[in-house]
Protein backbone atom coordinates (compact mmCIF):
# COMPACT_ATOMS: atom_id res chain seq x y z
CA UNK A 1 0.00 0.00 0.00
CA UNK A 2 1.42 3.37 -0.72
CA UNK A 3 0.73 7.11 -0.42
CA UNK A 4 0.43 9.86 -3.29
CA UNK A 5 3.90 11.50 -2.28
CA UNK A 6 2.04 15.05 -2.94
CA UNK A 7 -1.22 15.26 -1.74
CA UNK A 8 -4.26 17.78 -1.90
CA UNK A 9 -3.42 18.51 1.47
CA UNK A 10 0.56 19.08 1.20
CA UNK A 11 -0.59 21.49 -1.55
CA UNK A 12 -3.07 23.42 0.83
CA UNK A 13 0.01 23.54 3.43
CA UNK A 14 1.98 25.53 0.92
CA UNK A 15 -0.45 27.38 -0.14
CA UNK A 16 -1.13 28.60 3.43
CA UNK A 17 2.78 29.25 3.87
CA UNK A 18 2.25 31.73 0.96
CA UNK A 19 -0.44 33.51 2.13
CA UNK A 20 1.47 34.07 5.64
CA UNK A 21 4.00 36.13 3.89
CA UNK A 22 1.21 38.22 2.14
CA UNK A 23 -0.14 38.74 5.00
CA UNK A 24 3.14 40.00 6.45
CA UNK A 25 2.93 42.31 3.52
CA UNK A 26 -0.22 43.85 4.57
CA UNK A 27 0.59 43.95 7.92
CA UNK A 28 3.08 46.69 6.85
CA UNK A 29 0.88 48.75 4.94
CA UNK A 30 2.27 47.59 1.23
CA UNK A 31 -1.52 46.43 0.28
CA UNK A 32 -4.73 46.96 1.70
CA UNK A 33 -6.87 44.02 1.63
CA UNK A 34 -7.13 42.69 5.75
CA UNK A 35 -10.30 41.17 4.72
CA UNK A 36 -9.18 39.00 2.25
CA UNK A 37 -6.69 37.75 4.79
CA UNK A 38 -9.16 36.97 7.27
CA UNK A 39 -11.17 34.87 4.45
CA UNK A 40 -7.76 33.00 3.61
CA UNK A 41 -7.24 31.86 6.89
CA UNK A 42 -10.25 29.65 7.15
CA UNK A 43 -8.59 25.87 7.09
CA UNK A 44 -9.75 23.64 5.45
CA UNK A 45 -12.14 20.60 6.43
CA UNK A 46 -9.53 17.33 5.69
CA UNK A 47 -10.71 14.00 4.64
CA UNK A 48 -8.49 10.72 4.25
CA UNK A 49 -10.21 8.83 1.52
CA UNK A 50 -8.83 5.95 -0.81
CA UNK A 51 -8.11 7.32 -4.57
CA UNK A 52 -9.77 4.24 -6.04
CA UNK A 53 -12.30 2.96 -4.24
CA UNK A 54 -15.42 3.64 -6.14
CA UNK A 55 -18.54 3.97 -5.06
CA UNK A 56 -17.03 4.88 -2.37
CA UNK A 57 -14.06 7.34 -2.92
CA UNK A 58 -12.39 8.68 -5.72
CA UNK A 59 -9.61 11.10 -6.53
CA UNK A 60 -11.16 11.63 -9.94
CA UNK A 61 -13.25 15.02 -9.51
CA UNK A 62 -15.68 14.38 -11.96
CA UNK A 63 -16.75 11.39 -10.04
CA UNK A 64 -15.63 11.96 -6.55
CA UNK A 65 -17.56 8.46 -5.02
CA UNK A 66 -20.56 8.59 -2.32
CA UNK A 67 -18.79 9.37 0.39
CA UNK A 68 -16.49 12.14 -0.47
CA UNK A 69 -19.33 13.91 -2.15
CA UNK A 70 -20.84 13.84 1.21
CA UNK A 71 -18.05 15.33 2.46
CA UNK A 72 -18.26 17.81 0.14
CA UNK A 73 -21.78 18.67 1.01
CA UNK A 74 -20.76 18.99 4.87
CA UNK A 75 -17.76 21.17 4.14
CA UNK A 76 -19.89 23.65 2.50
CA UNK A 77 -22.93 23.05 5.64
CA UNK A 78 -19.68 24.29 7.85
CA UNK A 79 -18.13 26.88 5.62
CA UNK A 80 -14.89 25.34 5.30
CA UNK A 81 -12.95 24.38 2.18
CA UNK A 82 -12.23 20.37 1.73
CA UNK A 83 -9.05 19.01 0.90
CA UNK A 84 -7.68 15.52 0.81
CA UNK A 85 -5.42 13.07 2.41
CA UNK A 86 -5.22 10.28 -0.49
CA UNK A 87 -4.35 6.44 1.57
CA UNK A 88 -5.15 3.20 0.11
CA UNK A 89 -7.81 1.62 2.33
CA UNK A 90 -6.48 -2.15 1.99
CA UNK A 91 -4.94 -2.70 5.60
CA UNK A 92 -8.41 -1.86 7.36
CA UNK A 93 -7.26 0.15 10.64
CA UNK A 94 -3.57 0.57 9.80
CA UNK A 95 -5.28 2.95 7.28
CA UNK A 96 -6.73 4.54 10.11
CA UNK A 97 -4.45 5.03 12.47
CA UNK A 98 -1.50 6.03 10.18
CA UNK A 99 -3.85 8.69 8.42
CA UNK A 100 -6.54 9.93 10.99
CA UNK A 101 -4.76 9.36 14.44
CA UNK A 102 -1.66 10.40 12.46
CA UNK A 103 -3.32 13.74 12.34
CA UNK A 104 -2.92 13.51 8.58
CA UNK A 105 -6.68 14.34 8.56
CA UNK A 106 -9.63 15.46 10.28
CA UNK A 107 -12.39 13.14 9.70
CA UNK A 108 -12.70 9.73 7.74
CA UNK A 109 -16.48 9.23 6.68
CA UNK A 110 -17.69 5.41 6.26
CA UNK A 111 -16.21 3.74 9.56
CA UNK A 112 -18.28 1.36 10.91
CA UNK A 113 -20.40 3.05 14.08
CA UNK A 114 -19.18 0.53 16.40
CA UNK A 115 -17.82 1.33 20.00
CA UNK A 116 -15.57 -2.24 18.99
CA UNK A 117 -13.83 -0.43 16.03
CA UNK A 118 -10.90 1.14 17.58
CA UNK A 119 -12.81 2.76 20.73
CA UNK A 120 -12.00 4.81 22.15
CA UNK A 121 -9.34 6.23 20.15
CA UNK A 122 -12.02 7.05 17.18
CA UNK A 123 -15.20 8.98 17.80
CA UNK A 124 -18.65 8.56 15.19
CA UNK A 125 -20.78 11.19 14.56
CA UNK A 126 -24.29 10.32 13.97
CA UNK A 127 -25.01 6.96 11.25
CA UNK A 128 -24.98 8.28 7.77
CA UNK A 129 -25.61 5.49 6.01
CA UNK A 130 -26.30 1.59 6.51
CA UNK A 131 -23.98 -0.68 4.01
CA UNK A 132 -24.61 -4.20 3.40
CA UNK A 133 -24.48 -7.23 1.70
CA UNK A 134 -26.66 -7.99 -1.19
CA UNK A 135 -28.62 -10.79 -3.00
CA UNK A 136 -28.40 -9.93 -6.68
CA UNK A 137 -30.69 -11.98 -9.53
CA UNK A 138 -32.99 -11.07 -12.05
CA UNK A 139 -36.13 -8.71 -11.76
CA UNK A 140 -38.55 -11.80 -10.97
CA UNK A 141 -35.53 -12.92 -7.87
CA UNK A 142 -38.24 -13.00 -4.89
CA UNK A 143 -36.24 -14.03 -1.87
CA UNK A 144 -37.67 -13.68 1.94
CA UNK A 145 -34.83 -15.59 3.32
CA UNK A 146 -31.76 -18.43 3.35
CA UNK A 147 -34.24 -21.10 2.57
CA UNK A 148 -35.69 -18.86 -0.38
CA UNK A 149 -32.37 -20.10 -2.02
CA UNK A 150 -32.82 -23.59 -1.92
CA UNK A 151 -32.41 -25.05 -5.11
CA UNK A 152 -30.76 -22.58 -6.99
CA UNK A 153 -27.03 -22.07 -8.02
CA UNK A 154 -25.29 -18.78 -6.09
CA UNK A 155 -22.28 -17.13 -6.65
CA UNK A 156 -20.87 -16.46 -3.16
CA UNK A 157 -17.95 -13.29 -2.29
CA UNK A 158 -15.63 -15.47 -1.51
CA UNK A 159 -14.20 -15.78 2.43
CA UNK A 160 -17.37 -13.49 3.09
CA UNK A 161 -19.82 -13.97 6.02
CA UNK A 162 -22.33 -14.80 3.14
CA UNK A 163 -19.56 -17.65 2.49
CA UNK A 164 -20.06 -19.09 5.99
CA UNK A 165 -23.89 -18.41 6.23
CA UNK A 166 -23.83 -21.16 2.83
CA UNK A 167 -21.15 -23.17 3.66
CA UNK A 168 -23.44 -25.82 5.15
CA UNK A 169 -26.45 -25.83 3.01
CA UNK A 170 -26.15 -28.86 0.78
CA UNK A 171 -29.16 -27.67 -0.92
CA UNK A 172 -27.78 -24.79 -2.30
CA UNK A 173 -25.42 -25.27 -5.48
CA UNK A 174 -22.34 -22.76 -4.61
CA UNK A 175 -20.55 -20.81 -7.09
CA UNK A 176 -16.87 -19.44 -5.27
CA UNK A 177 -15.93 -15.78 -6.75
CA UNK A 178 -13.54 -13.63 -5.97
CA UNK A 179 -14.85 -9.90 -6.41
CA UNK A 180 -18.15 -8.36 -6.78
CA UNK A 181 -17.55 -7.99 -10.32
CA UNK A 182 -16.78 -11.82 -10.77
CA UNK A 183 -19.95 -12.29 -9.58
CA UNK A 184 -21.94 -10.14 -11.61
CA UNK A 185 -20.33 -11.68 -14.50
CA UNK A 186 -21.24 -15.17 -13.49
CA UNK A 187 -25.03 -13.89 -13.40
CA UNK A 188 -24.46 -11.84 -16.63
CA UNK A 189 -23.26 -15.23 -18.40
CA UNK A 190 -26.37 -17.20 -16.82
CA UNK A 191 -24.03 -19.50 -14.50
CA UNK A 192 -25.93 -18.91 -11.69
CA UNK A 193 -29.56 -17.35 -10.55
CA UNK A 194 -27.98 -15.06 -7.86
CA UNK A 195 -24.95 -13.53 -6.86
CA UNK A 196 -24.71 -13.05 -2.94
CA UNK A 197 -22.05 -10.16 -3.11
CA UNK A 198 -21.23 -6.95 -1.42
CA UNK A 199 -24.02 -4.68 -1.89
CA UNK A 200 -22.73 -1.28 -2.57
CA UNK A 201 -19.99 -2.45 -5.34
CA UNK A 202 -23.19 -4.58 -6.94
CA UNK A 203 -25.27 -1.75 -7.05
CA UNK A 204 -22.62 0.24 -8.56
CA UNK A 205 -22.29 -1.86 -11.63
CA UNK A 206 -25.71 -2.50 -11.85
CA UNK A 207 -25.63 0.95 -12.67
CA UNK A 208 -22.55 1.27 -14.51
CA UNK A 209 -21.77 -1.76 -16.31
CA UNK A 210 -25.38 -3.39 -16.68
CA UNK A 211 -27.14 -0.78 -16.92
CA UNK A 212 -29.96 -1.50 -13.96
CA UNK A 213 -30.84 -5.04 -15.68
CA UNK A 214 -30.32 -6.94 -12.03
CA UNK A 215 -32.66 -6.52 -9.06
CA UNK A 216 -30.19 -6.00 -5.76
CA UNK A 217 -31.76 -6.56 -2.66
CA UNK A 218 -30.27 -5.83 0.48
CA UNK A 219 -29.43 -7.99 3.52
CA UNK A 220 -29.56 -7.71 6.98
CA UNK A 221 -28.02 -9.46 9.92
CA UNK A 222 -24.76 -10.36 11.99
CA UNK A 223 -21.91 -9.78 9.86
CA UNK A 224 -24.15 -8.60 7.29
CA UNK A 225 -24.73 -5.19 7.24
CA UNK A 226 -22.97 -2.31 9.18
CA UNK A 227 -23.97 1.65 9.96
CA UNK A 228 -21.74 3.62 9.07
CA UNK A 229 -20.55 7.20 10.49
CA UNK A 230 -17.67 9.83 10.55
CA UNK A 231 -14.66 8.93 12.22
CA UNK A 232 -13.09 11.36 13.87
CA UNK A 233 -9.68 11.09 16.16
CA UNK A 234 -10.95 11.01 19.87
CA UNK A 235 -9.45 14.62 20.64
CA UNK A 236 -11.95 16.39 18.09
CA UNK A 237 -15.23 16.29 19.68
CA UNK A 238 -15.97 19.77 18.90
CA UNK A 239 -15.79 19.05 15.13
CA UNK A 240 -17.74 15.73 15.66
CA UNK A 241 -20.67 17.91 17.32
CA UNK A 242 -20.26 19.96 14.48
CA UNK A 243 -21.05 17.72 11.99
CA UNK A 244 -23.46 16.15 14.29
CA UNK A 245 -25.42 19.50 13.98
CA UNK A 246 -25.13 19.55 10.67
CA UNK A 247 -25.86 16.21 9.31
CA UNK A 248 -29.85 16.63 9.51
CA UNK A 249 -29.60 19.41 6.84
CA UNK A 250 -27.73 16.62 4.52
CA UNK A 251 -30.58 13.93 4.65
CA UNK A 252 -31.72 14.41 1.01
CA UNK A 253 -28.74 15.29 -0.46
CA UNK A 254 -27.53 11.68 0.86
CA UNK A 255 -29.98 10.27 -0.17
CA UNK A 256 -30.02 11.20 -3.70
CA UNK A 257 -26.55 10.50 -4.01
CA UNK A 258 -26.40 7.08 -2.49
CA UNK A 259 -28.97 6.57 -5.72
CA UNK A 260 -26.94 8.09 -7.76
CA UNK A 261 -23.99 5.87 -7.21
CA UNK A 262 -26.37 2.45 -7.17
CA UNK A 263 -26.41 2.21 -3.54
CA UNK A 264 -29.17 -0.82 -2.29
CA UNK A 265 -32.35 1.00 -1.59
CA UNK A 266 -34.57 -1.70 -0.99
CA UNK A 267 -35.44 -3.02 2.80
CA UNK A 268 -33.49 -5.43 3.62
CA UNK A 269 -34.05 -8.97 3.57
CA UNK A 270 -33.33 -10.48 7.14
CA UNK A 271 -30.65 -13.17 7.08
CA UNK A 272 -29.74 -15.25 10.58
CA UNK A 273 -26.19 -15.45 11.85
CA UNK A 274 -23.49 -17.55 9.91
CA UNK A 275 -23.12 -21.05 11.42
CA UNK A 276 -19.96 -21.39 13.77
CA UNK A 277 -19.31 -24.87 15.06
CA UNK A 278 -16.84 -23.82 17.62
CA UNK A 279 -16.80 -20.90 20.32
CA UNK A 280 -15.09 -17.64 18.82
CA UNK A 281 -12.21 -16.01 20.83
CA UNK A 282 -13.48 -14.56 24.17
CA UNK A 283 -11.81 -11.94 25.96
CA UNK A 284 -13.54 -12.02 29.01
CA UNK A 285 -10.76 -14.45 30.46
CA UNK A 286 -7.26 -14.83 30.29
CA UNK A 287 -7.27 -18.11 28.72
CA UNK A 288 -9.89 -20.53 26.59
CA UNK A 289 -9.79 -24.54 25.74
CA UNK A 290 -8.69 -26.30 23.30
CA UNK A 291 -8.11 -29.50 21.53
CA UNK A 292 -4.99 -31.10 22.16
CA UNK A 293 -3.13 -32.56 18.78
CA UNK A 294 -2.58 -35.65 20.39
CA UNK A 295 -6.04 -37.18 20.84
CA UNK A 296 -9.83 -35.97 20.31
CA UNK A 297 -10.55 -36.66 23.65
CA UNK A 298 -7.42 -34.45 25.51
CA UNK A 299 -8.32 -31.08 26.40
CA UNK A 300 -5.72 -28.28 26.78
CA UNK A 301 -5.65 -25.15 28.43
CA UNK A 302 -3.80 -22.24 27.19
CA UNK A 303 -1.90 -20.42 29.97
CA UNK A 304 -1.87 -16.82 30.30
CA UNK A 305 1.31 -17.17 29.54
CA UNK A 306 1.37 -18.65 26.18
CA UNK A 307 -1.36 -16.66 25.07
CA UNK A 308 -0.27 -13.46 26.65
CA UNK A 309 -2.32 -11.63 29.00
CA UNK A 310 -5.79 -10.76 27.87
CA UNK A 311 -4.94 -7.30 26.80
CA UNK A 312 -2.36 -8.61 24.19
CA UNK A 313 -5.08 -11.28 22.84
CA UNK A 314 -7.37 -7.73 22.35
CA UNK A 315 -4.70 -6.24 20.69
CA UNK A 316 -4.14 -9.43 18.39
CA UNK A 317 -7.76 -9.89 17.39
CA UNK A 318 -8.27 -5.89 16.25
CA UNK A 319 -5.79 -6.49 14.21
CA UNK A 320 -6.83 -9.71 13.15
CA UNK A 321 -9.91 -8.29 12.30
CA UNK A 322 -8.08 -5.39 10.43
CA UNK A 323 -6.32 -6.76 8.41
CA UNK A 324 -6.26 -10.77 7.90
CA UNK A 325 -9.97 -11.34 8.32
CA UNK A 326 -9.93 -9.79 4.86
CA UNK A 327 -8.95 -13.35 3.41
CA UNK A 328 -9.15 -15.55 6.67
CA UNK A 329 -12.76 -14.34 7.91
CA UNK A 330 -14.01 -12.57 10.87
CA UNK A 331 -12.40 -13.72 14.28
CA UNK A 332 -10.45 -16.55 12.42
CA UNK A 333 -14.26 -18.36 11.10
CA UNK A 334 -13.48 -19.34 7.40
CA UNK A 335 -15.25 -21.92 5.61
CA UNK A 336 -12.45 -23.20 3.45
CA UNK A 337 -10.51 -25.07 5.11
CA UNK A 338 -7.20 -24.69 3.36
CA UNK A 339 -6.71 -21.03 4.84
CA UNK A 340 -8.85 -22.10 8.06
CA UNK A 341 -6.61 -20.51 10.48
CA UNK A 342 -8.51 -22.32 13.36
CA UNK A 343 -7.21 -25.78 11.80
CA UNK A 344 -3.32 -24.76 12.50
CA UNK A 345 -2.62 -26.95 15.49
CA UNK A 346 -4.49 -30.22 14.18
CA UNK A 347 -2.23 -29.60 11.14
CA UNK A 348 1.24 -28.45 12.37
CA UNK A 349 1.17 -29.77 15.78
CA UNK A 350 4.75 -28.87 17.39
CA UNK A 351 5.22 -26.80 14.35
CA UNK A 352 2.94 -24.45 14.67
CA UNK A 353 4.27 -21.55 15.97
CA UNK A 354 7.52 -22.08 13.63
CA UNK A 355 4.97 -22.42 10.52
CA UNK A 356 3.02 -18.87 11.40
CA UNK A 357 6.40 -16.92 12.22
CA UNK A 358 7.72 -18.01 9.21
CA UNK A 359 4.59 -16.99 7.28
CA UNK A 360 3.93 -14.34 8.35
CA UNK A 361 7.23 -12.91 8.38
CA UNK A 362 8.11 -14.13 4.76
CA UNK A 363 4.41 -14.41 3.34
CA UNK A 364 3.72 -17.18 0.59
CA UNK A 365 3.38 -15.28 -2.73
CA UNK A 366 2.37 -17.87 -4.53
CA UNK A 367 -0.58 -18.24 -2.69
CA UNK A 368 -1.51 -15.29 -2.30
CA UNK A 369 -0.05 -14.38 0.94
CA UNK A 370 2.07 -11.29 1.29
CA UNK A 371 4.90 -10.80 3.92
CA UNK A 372 4.32 -8.74 6.86
CA UNK A 373 7.45 -8.23 8.40
CA UNK A 374 7.59 -4.40 7.34
CA UNK A 375 3.98 -3.72 8.85
CA UNK A 376 3.57 -4.90 11.94
CA UNK A 377 6.36 -5.47 14.89
CA UNK A 378 7.40 -8.74 16.05
CA UNK A 379 5.29 -8.05 19.16
CA UNK A 380 2.43 -7.30 17.10
CA UNK A 381 2.15 -10.64 15.58
CA UNK A 382 2.72 -12.28 18.96
CA UNK A 383 -0.22 -10.90 20.10
CA UNK A 384 -1.84 -12.25 16.56
CA UNK A 385 -0.48 -15.98 17.77
CA UNK A 386 -1.82 -15.08 20.98
CA UNK A 387 -5.52 -14.95 19.64
CA UNK A 388 -4.96 -17.67 17.17
CA UNK A 389 -4.35 -20.25 19.75
CA UNK A 390 -7.99 -19.22 21.28
CA UNK A 391 -9.51 -20.40 18.34
CA UNK A 392 -8.02 -23.30 17.25
CA UNK A 393 -10.22 -26.31 17.30
CA UNK A 394 -9.39 -29.82 15.29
Amino acid sequence: MRRNRRSNWQAAVETSAHMTALAAVFAAGLLASPAAVVANEVEPLRLCADPTNLPFSSDNPSQPGFYLEIGQALSRELGRPVTYDWYKSYFGKRTVRVTLLGKQCDAMIGLPLSSDFMGPSVIFSKKITTETYALVGRATLDVHGIDDLRGKRVAVQYQTTPQNLLAERDDIEKLTVLTPDEGMAALAQGKVDVAFIWGPVAGWLNKTSYESRFRVQPVEGAGLSWDAAIGFAKSSTQLRDQVDAALPQLGARIAELAAKYGLPGEPPIRFGAAPSRIRLASLAGPAQFIRSPATDAAVIRVSESDANKTETIAAGKEIFNGTCAHCHGPDAVQAEKRIDLRRLQTRYGEDMRDKYWTTVHEGRPAKGMPAWKEVFTDDQFESIYGFLLTVQSD
